[in-house]
């Protein structure tokens, strides 16, 4: 008699161990690891829907007590092996239960919405972009402009050849990483394995699904958080029933049930979205890692400013390093950086967003027919709003920040009119109209300060009225579809400027693209984290490579106000290893990763006290426990941002050189704090880094 080892789905009651089953006869031939069965629970003769994790024919208890499973769920996605595999490492890996690892590695559960109207995603792409239909004349002959330059035929040759280690592909911005991630694909398909690419979030879909069908033809398919549960359902079926050989997507496309998988790529690899926020808090990277060991797959990790993280990896030999040092396109060159000084600017009596080398480069594109993007990382009006009176800054009453002004039309309630303010929370949402005078003084003289996205195109609109401008960001990318109609239109010259926040920047490629204006581009300098310097610098260089990728010389103008920063500077020369160098010596002074390890505790709770209590013990827990072991304490302390969404943040940050000693510090928090404060309201949370 065979039994089976289920995990109860029940996420709110924690429930975390195996329970054992019997298998019915009629059953067992279709009971398999990762299935997905309802099974009666506890003593009332209701069932609940489980995860078989294991099958075994020896049991601990007596047979007779041992209760069968109930069905098996129809139309349910199975888990290959090696995913139930990957969720227990996961588990193990960031502390969290097996239920919420399951739940990560399974995102869609049942088929649902089958009377809704649902459209292909890839397919709406191909229209948008104009070559719908082409995907299959794709699959039956290679276009002159799929010949690889001896650059990229080599780093395929050596990608190939590494069997055993992951590989980070360093290529220069415009150096023709998609070209050797569907080199690879193509390899792939022909020894009848599949392959992931991952991007680092949905506005690069429209353009990586793209190349991938205009060179792979149609077998590809796409998974990201703007599909409804029926459209993730289907793109999951579609790969589990091998009708596709390329998933497209966010991290979540990683756990794709492919049963032969060959290759997973990770473009962007250095971005942050590749970090989960909710329990599993994991590290995409060190997942797709742990994947694509057990899969026999190959890993390859692409960027023009890789994560120092990677980057060390690279150089210690746990990564294989390829890279590419030349722009793909023939004479395509990196382009000319201009920094413009902005506080010469003012006090020349330039007031404009725009400084006076931008204002001359900007109307000589136009003149000439090129266009421009413009990109400046804070969406809204203006970044907050405040009294001149008395100075009070209008704050969310749920967050510890200033509100954001935008200026988009609503309906005041007061009024009865349509008005053209709004102040918004970027933490929680929580909106309410433009003050008309300072809640604390009364003073009319009360007003929007700074400058966002939308700021930014009223300037453009009225400097260069003209110009036909489009702005891109998650104001404007709300509706289904959107990214892909902004980038479409911009892709076929239906507008000359486009402006955005750092969706636009990332991997993007548009051929007459030939002036890239970056706004306040030390902004992300002032941010209280350690590795501010190095986002600023992978900003930079990933917006100044968005210009000059076609056959024309390209342009760069940087707005600074800190133009002498060593981050600003080697992002103008667009000069990678010399930043790694310089900011691995602040990082190994300042022992900070990947120096070192260190885990981020959080402490979040609607009491305030409590929140204090909770950080101050884990702190003393910390303190008595492991500094004797040579770990490093710091804090506890608030978050930066010390309330969101009435709860109060603290953070502890404990630092050690082994990342064992780490993972036994979490592994006893974890349960010294859920004894104490398991049934009070109280959040924990611990980041590895």
């Amino acid at each position: 008699m065979k039994f089976a080892k289920v995990i109860i789905d029940i996420s709110a009651e924690q429930v975390d161990r195996a329970f054992t089953y019997r298998i019915p006869e009629e059953l067992e031939d279709r009971i398999a690891p990762g299935v997905r069965v309802r099974v009666p629970f506890g003593n009332s003769n209701r069932t609940r829907i489980g995860f078989v994790i294991d099958l075994t024919d020896r049991i601990d208890f007596p047979e007779d007590r041992i209760k069968p499973i109930d069905s098996l769920l129809p139309k349910a996605l199975d888990t290959a092996g090696d995913l139930i595999e990957l969720a227990a490492f996961m588990a193990s890996e960031y502390g969290c239960t097996m239920n919420q690892a399951l739940q990560t590695v399974l995102p869609v559960k049942r088929k649902v919405g089958k009377n809704r109207r649902r459209q292909d995603p890839v397919r709406e792409i191909e229209v948008l972009s104009g070559e719908a239909g082409e995907g299959n004349a794709a699959e039956a002959k290679r276009s002159d402009d799929e010949t690889l330059n001896p650059e990229q035929t080599a780093v395929c040759a050596a990608i190939l050849r590494e069997n055993s280690r992951p590989t980070l592909l360093y290529g220069i911005t415009g150096s023709g990483k998609t070209r050797v991630y569907i080199e690879l694909i193509r390899h792939m398909q022909a020894a009848g394995k599949k392959s992931i690419v991952l991007i680092p979030e949905i506005s690069l879909t429209y353009q990586t699904v793209r190349e991938l069908t205009k060179h792979l033809g149609s077998k590809v398919a796409v998974m990201h958080s703007k599909l409804s549960l029926g459209e993730k359902y289907e793109q999951f079926q579609k790969a589990a029933d091998g009708e596709i050989d390329v998933m497209v997507g966010p991290r979540s496309a990683l756990f794709t049930p492919f049963t032969d998988l060959g290759l997973i790529v990770i473009d962007e690899e250095h971005e942050r979205t590749y970090q989960s926020d909710t329990a599993p808090r994991y590290d995409t990277r060190i997942v797709a890692a742990k994947r694509a060991a057990l899969s026999g797959a190959r890993l390859v990790l692409g960027s023009a400013t890789p994560s120092l993280e990677s980057y060390t990896k690279a150089l210690r030999g746990e990564y294989a390093l390829q890279t590419l040092k030349k722009r793909a396109h023939p004479g395509a060159l990196l382009p000319k950086i201009h920094i413009a000084d902005m506080r010469e600017e003012m006090e020349a009596g330039n007031r404009s967003i725009f400084s006076g080398r931008m204002q001359e480069m900007i109307r000589e594109r136009l003149e000439l027919g090129e266009q421009v993007m413009l990109f400046l990382n804070r969406r809204g009006y203006a970044g907050f709003v405040s009294c001149r009176s008395c100075g009070t800054v209008i704050k969310c009453p749920h967050c510890d920040v200033s509100m954001t002004a935008h200026n988009n039309w609503y309906y005041n309630p007061y009024t009865g009119a349509r008005e053209a303010a709004l102040l918004s929370c970027h933490y929680c949402g929580y909106t309410m109209p433009m003050p008309s005078s300072c809640p604390q003084c009364g003073s009319r003289f009360i007003a929007p300060f700074g400058t966002g996205t939308q700021k930014l195109e009223q300037a453009a609109k009225k400097m260069f009225p003209a110009a036909r401008i489009l702005r891109m960001d998650a104001d404007s990318t709300t509706a289904k579809g959107s990214y892909e109609k902004i980038l479409s239109t911009f892709q076929k010259g239906g507008a000359d400027i486009l402006i955005g926040t750092q969706m636009i920047v990332k991997g993007h490629d548009f051929p007459n693209v030939t002036l890239v204006g970056i706004i306040a581009a030390d902004m992300s300098l002032n941010a209280p984290d350690y590795d501010a310097s190095e986002r600023t610098f992978q900003l930079i260089t990933q917006a100044a490579g968005r210009s000059g990728r076609g056959g024309r010389a390209g342009d760069v103008v940087i707005q600074s106000y800190d133009p002498s920063h060593y981050a600003v500077e080697l992002a103008a020369r667009q000069d990678y290893e010399g930043f790694y160098y310089r900011e691995m010596s602040y990082r190994k002074l300042l022992h900070y990763p990947p120096d070192i390890f260190m885990m981020q505790v959080r402490v979040r709770s609607e009491d305030e006290a409590l929140a204090g209590e909770a950080a101050d013990y884990a702190a003393g827990l910390c303190r008595d426990s492991f500094v004797s072991e040579g770990a490093v304490l710091i804090g506890p302390c608030n978050e930066g941002v010390y309330k969101i969404n009435d709860n109060y943040r603290k953070i502890l940050y404990i630092k050690h050189s082994s990342h064992a000693i780490i993972k036994k510090i979490r592994e006893a928090l974890a349960e010294a704090l859920s004894e104490r404060f398991g049934n009070r309201k109280v959040w924990f949370g611990f980041d590895i880094r």
